[in-house]
């Protein structure tokens, strides 16, 4: 009977406007759960990536001790860090990769607004494709929805941050040390794009997690609707 009625779900996909709301209904007849239902689960699911998780990186250290999401200096930079610590001053390059760290950690604080505007505009069709989707269709959706807007805001914040975190004098402070180095080759990058792009990356890392755990713990499904819902995916 499930897979009857995943299979009347997929079919929703290529249905005319006139023939969409009919396999619907038929679909909401043969589980119980309504289309409100249906993405009324998938929105908790997402809601509940982004309170578990994204939050959790606005927190201090929320991206400098999480290995899975942690900022490292660009492949351009390594000289850098690898040369100050090859003379002792491996707490300096501490300290440059732990701004970075830091500015990721406050730009992140203006995603949920973001997130939560995407999550509210989700169809039904939506809801469908995530639920029948891949294992990280939830987080496809969200970085389709959200990367654009996410990166406008996350940049000027991530670059302001530099300056009230101290990265622009930590990294001035490394920089001018690693370019006194005899025989090295002199480097003065922009890290704003770098570290944005990294923060993203690293959003869409935790949100992923908490995707995969609801999918495969029925243990992580909080409420009677997410139980329902993702009990659909179990048995396709």
């Amino acid at each position: 009977m499930i897979k009857k009625v995943l299979i009347l779900m997929i079919a929703i996909q290529f249905a005319g406007c006139a023939e969409l709301q009919k396999v619907a209904n038929q679909v909401t007849q043969s589980t119980g759960l309504s289309q409100e239902q249906i993405g009324n689960g998938l929105r908790a699911a997402l809601d509940k990536g982004i309170k578990d998780q994204v939050s959790k990186l606005t927190a201090t250290n929320g991206f400098y001790k999480n290995e899975l999401v942690k900022i490292m200096l660009p492949e351009e930079l390594q000289a850098v860090d690898k040369g100050l610590r090859n003379i002792g001053l491996s707490n300096l390059a501490d300290e440059g990769i732990k701004a970075l760290n830091r500015a990721a950690e406050d730009a992140v604080k203006t995603a949920t607004p973001i997130f939560v505007n995407a999550v509210k505009d989700m169809s039904f069709a939506d809801a469908k494709n995530i639920l029948l989707g891949d294992k990280n269709a939830a987080t496809t959706y969200l970085q389709t929805k959200t990367t654009t807007s996410l990166t406008a805001s996350f940049s000027p914040v991530i670059k302001n941050s530099f300056s009230k975190v101290g990265a622009d004098k930590i990294w001035s402070n490394l920089i001018t040390k690693y370019n006194s180095i005899p025989f090295v080759k002199s480097v003065n990058p922009d890290l704003t794009q770098y570290v944005t792009a990294e923060a993203l990356k690293g959003v869409y890392t935790m949100i992923e997690v908490e995707e995969k755990g609801i999918r495969e713990n029925v243990g992580l499904r909080s409420t009677a609707l997410l139980k329902q819902v993702f009990a659909l995916q179990d048995n396709k």
